[in-house]
């Protein structure tokens, strides 16, 4: 059975950087691209990036993260990755990684979609504050 798991999530102030990780197991990890979405309340969850698998190597990010966050993965550990720096308060959110449905690649078509992931994580919560 297919399982996410988020860590690394807190309180940091604007400006600082935060990196959450997401342990797999029950798969083949390089076998499929990894999502990270973010949801706050009373909003739909918005996609923050897409890291196809090792063999692929195309990534996406949402325009409002581009440049300050970036994906990466540990593939003997079985874990992904996203670092987070320079944070502002409208990174605030819970932060979830899930498991493309498809397999290894994320297309630029649907990667900002929930729809296309299968399986989720819990969430970490995420607060950027002074």
């Amino acid at each position: 059975q297919a399982q996410l798991v988020e860590s690394g999530g807190g309180l940091v102030q604007p400006g600082g950087s935060l990196r959450l990780s997401c342990s797999t197991s029950g798969f083949t990890f390089d076998d499929y691209g990894i999502g990270w979405f973010r949801q706050v309340p009373g909003k739909e969850r918005e996609g923050v990036s897409c890291m196809s698998s090792s063999s692929v190597g195309i990534n996406w990010y949402a325009g409002s993260v581009r440049g300050r966050f970036s994906v990466s993965r540990a593939s003997a550990k079985g874990t992904a990755f996203l670092q987070m720096n320079s944070l502002k308060p409208e990174d605030t959110g819970i932060y979830y990684c899930a498991r493309v449905t498809t397999g290894r690649a994320c297309e630029r078509s649907w990667w900002s979609s929930p729809d296309h992931y299968d399986t989720w994580g819990p969430g970490t919560q995420v607060t950027v504050s002074s």
